[in-house]
């Protein structure tokens, strides 16, 4: 059973799930001190797709981290659908990334010698869930990204679109109330990218999964509802987009 962190059963679209106050991150000390993040505030609501961008250092590799629970501020506040996060032990921290959320990454991040469907089913395994339950969840996953039939190939036996459709659907079989895509195109040719980006909008669409993507790429970012641009650890513009309901 999912640890009682958050409150999932609002499931409105529009509330407010991601509340930033303040927030900074000071890296290093002395002349080496680096500000990564310099007092952002902002909101991010349920059942929102958001593209996250700006150049090198502009901090939002940094607040993507913070967002998913992989690293701390240094000062201002975090509430993930009301909860402070800034107060959590390790070991809750640990469960709430277990349990609510869900990553993508560039490099796919699959185990190479291990099948498609025993990649989606790890999350799974690590929530202790039946072997029963782990079989059919991660099916219906890997059938809800399009690679049905593709459950006993090995990563090395699928092209890097098909490797990336298994990452994500091992990020969606825990159902999360927030996906976390840090250039989940990066690595992919442009018709590759177009399909990935069109499974990330229908699984916000039809899930409404809450989806926050950092990319460098502005053809992407264009299918997200929003667009938030980094500069200098500050938000330096805040855009809805056509897509935008």
């Amino acid at each position: 059973m999912s640890p009682d962190l958050v409150n999932t059963h609002d499931k409105s679209v529009g509330a407010p799930i991601i509340e930033l106050t303040q927030l900074s991150k000071v890296f290093g000390e002395g002349a080496a001190q680096v500000r990564a993040l310099r007092g952002v505030d902002l909101q991010i609501h349920r059942g929102e797709f958001v593209a996250v961008m700006g150049p090198s250092g502009s901090g939002k590799s940094t607040f993507m981290n913070i967002v998913g629970c992989l690293d701390e501020p240094t000062s201002g506040t975090y509430y993930l659908e009301g909860l402070d996060v800034g107060k959590l032990s390790k070991d809750q921290l640990a469960l709430l990334r277990r349990h609510y959320l869900g990553f993508v990454f560039q490099g796919f991040n699959l185990l190479g010698r291990t099948s498609a469907l025993d990649n989606v089913e790890l999350p799974l395994l690590y929530r202790g869930v039946s072997s029963h339950e782990r079989r059919r969840r991660g099916q219906e996953a890997l059938e809800e990204v399009g690679l049905m039939g593709r459950e006993r190939h090995s990563p090395m036996e699928l092209s890097g679109g098909q490797q990336q459709r298994v990452a994500f659907a091992r990020a969606i079989v825990t159902d999360p109330i927030l996906l976390l895509a840090d250039e989940p195109t990066g690595n992919l040719d442009t018709r590759t990218s177009e399909e990935i980006m069109e499974l990330m909008v229908t699984l916000n669409k039809e899930r409404g999964i809450t989806i926050i993507m950092v990319t460098h790429s502005p053809d992407m970012a264009e299918y997200a509802h929003r667009k938030v641009s980094f500069v200098d650890g500050v938000v330096q513009s805040d855009s809805r987009s056509d897509r935008a309901a």
